[in-house]
Order: C-alpha cells, then sequence, then structure tokens
C-alpha cells in the first residue's frame, strides 16, 4: 500500500529523510517562485543537491562500460546562479547524474520509488525511474535525460523528483542485510558498480 503525508512525517521523525521539510514549499521566505519540494499527499519531493551533478561526454576511443566505468565519461557541471536560483545547464540531447540533498534511511518493510517531476517532464526532462529498496540508506544518485533540442535548466535547492512509499511485510533479507553496492552513498555522485 503507499504510505500517506502522515506515515512519512511520522517516519522523518525517526530519521527517514534529513532534512525534512514538513510542508509542500513552492516559495522562498523572501517569495521567491520555487520547484516545489518537501511533503505532500502521498509522497515526497526531493532537492537536486548544489554539491555535484555530472554531465556524460563522449571521449573519443571510448565506449561507457558498466562493468568498467570510466569517469572520463563523466564532467563535472558548473553550477550558475542568477536572480532565479541556482542551477546546473543540461544540454540537448544528454544525460547527467546529481545527488539528493536529503539523506534516506528505508524502513524494513517498505520499498522508495522515485519518479520524475511533471515541471520537468514537460521541458523534456526525464528522471530516471529509480528504486530505494527496504534497509537502503544514503543520499540518492538521480539520473536525468534532456530528451528535448534544447539546453535545459535544472536548479539546485529545488524540487527535482518525487519519492513514492509503498508498504508491505517486512522483507526476509534488506539491502542492508545483503550489503547492498549502493548503500550509504554521500552527497556526491556514485558511479557505477558490479
Amino acid at each position: 500500500m503507499i504510505k500517506n503525508d502522515s506515515w512519512i512525517s511520522q517516519m522523518a521523525a525517526n530519521g527517514m529523510i534529513e532534512p525534512f521539510e514538513p510542508t509542500l514549499v513552492r516559495r522562498t521566505e523572501a517569495g521567491n517562485s520555487v520547484i516545489s519540494f518537501g511533503l505532500s499527499s502521498y509522497g515526497y519531493d526531493l532537492r537536486l543537491s548544489p554539491k555535484d551533478f555530472r554531465i556524460f561526454r563522449h571521449v573519443p576511443g571510448t565506449v561507457v562500460d558498466p562493468k568498467n566505468f570510466n569517469p572520463a565519461n563523466l564532467e563535472p557541471a558548473e553550477l550558475h546562479k542568477d536572480e532565479t536560483g541556482e542551477f546546473f545547464i543540461l544540454p540537448a540531447h544528454s544525460y547527467g547524474l546529481g545527488v539528493a540533498m536529503e539523506r534516506l534511511s528505508v524502513p524494513n518493510d517498505v520499498t522508495v520509488v522515485c519518479i520524475g517531476k511533471s515541471t520537468y517532464a514537460r521541458i523534456g526532462i526525464i528522471a530516471n525511474l529509480t528504486p530505494a529498496e527496504a534497509g537502503w540508506k544514503g543520499h540518492l544518485t538521480l539520473e536525468f535525460s534532456n530528451s528535448s533540442s534544447a539546453d535545459c535548466r535544472i536548479y539546485a535547492g529545488e524540487g527535482i523528483v518525487q519519492l513514492l512509499f509503498l508498504g508491505g511485510e517486512p522483507c526476509e533479507v534488506s539491502y542492508e542485510d545483503r550489503k547492498g553496492k549502493y548503500q550509504d552513498q554521500t552527497e556526491q555522485v556514485t558511479l557505477a558498480r558490479i
């Protein structure tokens, strides 16, 4: 069953989401519009960290290989700032990796599904559907594809993806128990591992 706002708030008070925003924020204290983040009716909108964003670049003579990943295929993106906020630019028809500001600690009877926000989908930014399994902890590395023919801004410190919490019976072996390879990610992009 999908978990609601009161359950998410209660679990956040026990450390499931840190830092936690108990309302859906659409404006800063100064009154500036932001892409919404925080608690919603049946989910939580994570923010994109300004600390790390990387864009895939073609390196002549290389092939991207998930079993033998070459970090040279990823280029750190510059963090820009203007009156609208801090942002990264994801070039047209490219792919990038970012990281969530919030740290998650998923209970053993829940799996989290991370989906894209419609605000970004409407400009051609597709967030890869990402799970966080029962027992997973850390800052999610997030994957984005710019399917449009224009460069697009992706705002740091603002909403970037929505989490849906799906409850069930506690699992026999959690992600933590089996020492999953993406456990305890920091607020930096985590590269492909095998």
